[in-house]
């Protein structure tokens, strides 16, 4: 039975994610990004300058960046605030979440 309510209230905490709002937007971004990593095969299979594609791989990371930095000020914005609302022991085991998601975005 316990884990029936650790379940419940874990997909409580899903049903509204901070991206949702700007959902369209973020699925746009990654389409692009997607076309991006096409045109970089399509380089490499033509056999482009190295320089070049290199150029694009510098393009796609920043765009993909880009998404992660907008997603994890989505989590901050909506997430953290509402385990802060909910108790201090929430917020720092949202917070806790955040530095480690921030930890790989930085090592990446």
């Amino acid at each position: 039975m316990a884990t029936d309510t650790h379940a419940a209230k874990h997909q409580d905490e899903h049903e509204h994610h901070g991206y949702i709002p700007e959902k369209e937007e973020f699925v746009r971004r990654l389409k692009l990004i997607e076309g991006q990593a096409r045109g970089l095969q399509r380089m490499v299979d033509e056999e482009a300058y190295c320089i070049d594609i290199l150029t694009q791989v510098s393009a796609m990371t920043k765009a993909l960046e880009s998404v992660g930095l907008g997603l994890l000020h989505a989590h901050m914005d909506h997430c953290v605030v509402e385990a802060a609302r909910e108790s201090d022991e929430a917020a720092a085991a949202k917070v806790e979440e955040a530095m480690k998601a921030i930890t790989r975005l930085v090592k990446s």
